[in-house]
């Protein structure tokens, strides 16, 4: 069904009332709020756990568990961007009713990761006699080369299998259901808290307490696939014969340059410290790397409330309401640079003070926490733009952008690190973006308000 025919108001769910945008705008409210709330429990939940563990498990334990969540971290992009791409091609079905496009897209994603999470576990645990974990982790002291080798596989088969579960918060995210998502999410962060303390007091091994807390999470979103799939949305359950070969490439060609953007963004976002580490020396990689960590919170704040957007353009953009689109991009611009904005002066002014009180150090250059600002702030106010794009499929002019800015400015860094000092190496990353991500940002999301009208691809 073409785009100028998606008029008809997608099929009420849990006793959803009143015409499309008005949901649709209460859903944004919910999601936004929900996922601001959800990532403060998500920075809670772990530091409240850092003092029971570390107490339990010792210095040797603990910095083996702290190394395999590392590498798990490396494996972030273990969905082959698919989760992201889901989301993008089922906006359009929500919007439509197409129930049976839905499922088949949900079947093919369900069906390609849990091929490769079998695949992945099968080899992890074949290749676990072979892999020298104790030397991948440095482990010394009281943790063993056997304790290595089982807090790898604890972390890394719990990582693995979470990956095909972790797509039913795409597809909440797709049927305006954001909410209920972050919910769930929030419960398995939050249940990790008790059972650790349950498996602590039961005197259990510090691999099995482990165990426990990284089983949280593929446990809350394996409930939560139960409950959309056998309450929620059965109509949508990936287990229903609604597989179709052409939507299967079809998904996995988006998902594929959405995976490629990913890759890129994330180099070229952490590229900094590399560039100071070769051009300054690593003591300037500290002083830069601990106040840039607390922006980079800000600026996953302002991501998270973001996302929300996703789905919602994608909607409006099937059902042609292109004016509550631009709308919704201005007011989320000023939003989204209010988060990183109100907090990041408070840094700039009294961040030495709160910085004292949280037994931190951020440095006392006031131009490097202004040139940090300047950098999120940049950031948060284009994401947005990002959304419509990402909602409508336009990746090239995104992958164009991020891609210059990779290029050139590695080369701007290093200058402005060598001639001007290390405060200027985050002025140099928001003249260059302004020179290359930006333009083609702005040609992206024009080019994504038209196309709402034909397919995404």
């Amino acid at each position: 069904m073409s785009r100028d025919a998606a008029t008809s108001t997608p099929p009420p769910i849990s006793g959803e009332a009143g015409p499309p945008h008005q949901s649709r705008g209460r859903n944004l409210f919910a999601g936004i709020a929900s996922s601001v709330v959800s990532r403060g429990i998500g920075v809670v939940a772990p530091i409240a756990l850092i003092p029971i563990t570390l107490s339990y498990f010792g210095a040797d334990y603990y910095g083996l568990w702290m190394a395999a969540t590392a590498v798990t971290g490396m494996a972030a992009f273990a969905d082959l961007g698919i989760g992201y791409g889901l989301m993008t091609k089922l906006a359009p079905c929500y919007s439509n009713g197409e129930t049976e496009r839905a499922r088949a897209y949900i079947s093919s994603a369900y069906e390609i990761l849990t091929v490769v999470a079998v695949a992945s576990c099968v080899l992890l645990w074949l290749a676990s006699g072979v892999i020298s974990w104790s030397s991948v982790f440095n482990a010394t002291g009281s943790a063993t080369a056997d304790d290595a080798l089982a807090m790898a596989l604890v972390c890394l088969t719990a990582f693995i299998l979470n990956v095909p579960l972790s797509l039913v918060a795409r597809v909440q995210y797709a049927y305006q259901q954001v909410a209920q998502s972050n919910l769930w999410q929030s419960a398995g962060t939050l249940c990790s808290l008790p059972l650790a303390l349950v498996a602590i007091f039961a005197d259990l091994s510090p691999i099995v307490v482990v165990a426990v807390i990284v089983s949280t999470a593929p446990l809350a979103n394996a409930l939560n696939t139960l409950w959309v799939f056998t309450r929620r949305m059965p109509e949508l359950a990936p287990w229903r014969r609604g597989h179709h070969r052409g939507l299967r490439w079809d998904l996995l060609r988006l998902s594929g340059r959405l995976l490629v953007l990913t890759l890129v963004v994330s180099l070229a976002s952490n590229a900094d410290t590399l560039v100071i580490a070769h051009a300054l020396g690593l003591p300037a990689v500290t002083a830069y790397a601990v106040p840039a960590k607390l922006f980079a919170q800000l600026g996953l704040l302002a991501s998270l409330v973001n996302l929300p957007l996703w789905p919602a353009h994608g909607d409006a953009l099937a059902q042609g309401q292109l004016d509550w689109v631009r709308r919704i991009t201005r007011r989320m611009t000023l939003v989204s640079v209010g988060v990183v904005l109100l907090p990041s002066m408070v840094l700039v002014l009294s961040g030495e003070v709160l910085a004292g009180v949280l037994g931190l150090s951020i440095g006392s250059d006031r131009w490097l926490l202004a040139g940090l600002t300047a950098w999120y702030v940049l950031l948060a106010a284009i994401s947005p733009r990002f959304m419509v794009q990402n909602a409508s499929g336009v990746i090239g002019p995104q992958l164009v952008g991020w891609t210059l800015y990779l290029v050139c400015s590695i080369g701007a860094k290093w200058y402005a690190a060598t001639h001007l000092g290390l405060a200027a190496v985050p002025f140099a990353g928001v003249v260059t973006y302004l020179l290359t991500a930006l333009p083609c940002a702005l040609i992206g999301y024009r080019r994504a308000l038209p196309s709402a009208r034909s397919p995404a691809t």
